[in-house]
């Protein structure tokens, strides 16, 4: 089977020990395509070093919607953004980069980690000119849309029209309407593998068309295994879970995943 993982974070610090085993771990379950994402200006360029040194791994830059306000989550175990990101800044340093990656992401918006009262305007500023930049250097976007599901899917109907410009939702957690939303707006949904125990994933994969779906592991978190690491190499998992619930092979659903991406990434 060809696998694919389209959204990691194989710069964190959690890999720092044991990354070329954990890329031999992937190869070995038949993984072809490992996409990194960055979140901030020093991530970025972390990505496109290891993009650079593993022939595997191929590079999304990204603006993620807290870093770009300069707003801390904590210790995350990625590279801290302690200020705000200059965004023209950034689309130059992308673009003198186009060659070398897939895709902008992640990008979105969050309100998790930020509210909507004090950030709301700012963070839909922000991803109004991020969507523009990709469209201008014709890259897909990977879309981060935490309690923001609704507001990302309105201001990508705003910003972007049908064929564009591919748009993989990353990690969806919206309800059904929503779902049933941006599947209808022929967006991408890219499934982790704690589908195995999440409600919501398993209930999204059941509304969407297989050829809307991509798999990918956000690792090294939502693992689907309790207390453990999550790595690209459990990609395995979302496929045997969709293939489950879509009474198919794993097989079948891997070839198709597969298609998608090429269609998503490559637009192929």
């Amino acid at each position: 089977m060809n696998l694919i993982d389209v959204h990691c974070h194989l710069n964190h610090a959690q890999f720092k020990e044991d990354l070329p085993e954990v890329i031999k771990r992937a190869q070995e379950v038949g993984i072809k395509v490992i996409i990194v994402s960055g979140v901030n200006t020093s991530a970025n360029h972390e990505v496109l070093k290891l993009a650079e040194k593993y022939p595997l791994i191929k590079a999304s830059l990204g603006i993620y919607p807290i870093d770009a306000l300069g707003l801390s989550e904590g210790e995350t175990g990625l590279p801290r953004q302690p200020e705000p990101i200059n965004l023209e800044e950034e689309f130059k340093f992308i673009e003198k980069n186009k060659d070398k990656i897939i895709s902008i992401g992640e990008i979105g918006m969050d309100f998790h980690w930020a509210s909507k009262e004090a950030t709301g305007e700012k963070q839909a500023d922000n991803f109004r000119k991020i969507i523009n930049f990709a469209k201008r250097i014709n890259k897909p976007v990977v879309i981060h849309s935490r309690k923001a599901e609704a507001e990302c899917i309105q201001i990508l109907q705003e910003e972007i029209s049908t064929q564009e410009i591919p748009v993989i939702m990353h990690c969806f957690s919206g309800k059904k309407i929503l779902i049933n939303q941006a599947a209808a707006l022929d967006h991408y949904f890219s499934i982790p593998p704690n589908i195995v125990k999440s409600d919501q994933f398993q209930t999204l994969v059941k509304i969407v068309p297989l050829t809307q779906l991509l798999t990918e592991t956000d690792s090294p978190w939502l693992s689907p295994i309790k207390e453990q690491r999550n790595e690209p190499s459990f990609v395995i998992e979302t496929i045997r879970k969709i293939a489950e619930i879509k009474q198919l092979t794993p097989e079948q659903v891997a070839v198709q995943i597969w298609e998608n991406y090429q269609k998503a990434f490559l637009q192929k």
